[in-house]
């Protein structure tokens, strides 16, 4: 069963279109990528599956129940989590604050400070560093800890390799296979191609707010993918 569906969505920035009747299906325990260029939909996407914007028209199904007019705090309720585009993790607290405000809501599951940095053994010895001290990577894996925290079922990633170096890239993309093993599925928005279509199950290619491309990567071409992406 598909744990989350969004049917014929269409999105505003008030008077501005920016997602054109978006059909995909993201099946539990699967690695689902959105890929695509800047200003493509992606984000966009993200930010209506989490509840910071609704759909004029379609609908977003979690569990097979329609979600889209429900607040954001009840979607964590829920399960789904995010780990938002430029870290945006809380500068003022120690990196064990910031895993403990990513708890708040107290779900069950297996995510907790202990585990977090038993997938994270950069964060362990700065738990109590200030989160403003940390670098670009470290911030990173305190922004996926600190979803983790929420014991999610969906987690939805927003431009995770964004600026790291790719030692750190990989540090993080290795650690994929151990959320799906603790019951997560994953959402990410990549422009880094090459990387998340090593580990996708599903891509769909963003062009200017549709889906150009959509499909298992192993069976897809790389010149299908680069048509998609840059519309050519």
């Amino acid at each position: 069963m598909s744990i989350l569906r969004v049917e014929n969505a269409s999105v505003y920035y008030e008077d501005f279109q920016a997602l054109y009747d978006i059909n995909l299906s993201v099946e539990e325990g699967e690695i689902f990528a959105c890929i695509g260029a800047n200003g493509a939909g992606k984000s966009t996407l993200l930010k209506t599956i989490s509840g910071l914007l609704t759909p004029r028209r379609g609908r977003i199904l979690f569990d097979g129940q329609p979600i889209d007019h429900m607040p954001a705090h009840e979607r964590v309720v829920r399960g789904i989590a995010t780990v938002p585009e430029g870290r945006r993790v809380f500068t003022s607290l120690s990196v064990h604050e910031n895993l403990l405000v990513g708890a708040y809501r107290n779900r069950k599951g297996p995510w907790r400070t202990d585990t977090v940095y038993e997938l994270f053994p950069l964060l362990a010895p700065l738990a109590k560093r200030q989160a403003s001290a940390l670098s670009g990577g470290e911030q990173q894996a305190l922004a996926i800890g600190r979803a983790l925290m929420a014991n999610p079922r969906l987690i939805l990633m927003d431009e995770v390799s964004l600026g790291l170096a790719p030692v750190v890239i990989k540090r993080i993309y290795d650690a994929f296979p151990i959320l799906l093993a603790n019951g997560c599925t994953i959402l990410v928005v990549e422009q880094d191609v090459q990387h998340v279509l090593t580990v996708a199950s599903h891509v769909a290619c963003f062009l200017e707010g549709r889906i150009a491309l959509q499909g298992i990567p192993s069976e897809l071409t790389n010149d299908q993918i680069t048509a998609a992406y840059f519309g050519v």
